[in-house]
Formats: C-alpha cells, structure tokens, sequence
C-alpha cells in the first residue's frame, strides 16, 4: 500500500474575488482536484490574523469575501 497523496492550500481573505485568483490558484485546483491523481485535498483560509483581528467588525478584516 503506497502514501496517500494529499494536498493542502489555501487562500487569503484579501477582498473580493478577482480574475487575479481564477488565473492564480482556483483554476488549478480544479484541474488537480478533478485529476483523481490525490486521496484528499484541504483548502483553508490561510491567515489566522484576519480571522482574530477586528473580531467585533468582520466587514473591516476581509471575512466577508464569500457573502
């Protein structure tokens, strides 16, 4: 029996989604996700700090990019 092969990655709440991330990151990992070569895939929000800054008014950290 061979190692899974897993990928993680993730992405920062920088804002609203841009032709910039399409190009970037997501259309890969369509490509990688729908090869069926990996066991799993993660993506993750990937700054702690934008999570925990400005926690009592999210609109200013950024968290709100996928509304």
């Amino acid at each position: 029996m061979g190692k899974e092969k897993i990928i993680l990655t993730g992405d920062r709440p920088t804002g609203r989604l841009h032709i910039g991330h399409y190009v970037g990151s997501l259309k890969r990992r369509v490509e990688l996700q729908n090869s069926g070569e990996y066991d799993k895939i993660y993506i993750m929000i990937a700054d702690a700090q934008a999570l925990t800054d400005n926690y009592d008014n999210p609109d200013k950290s950024g968290r709100t990019l996928w509304k």
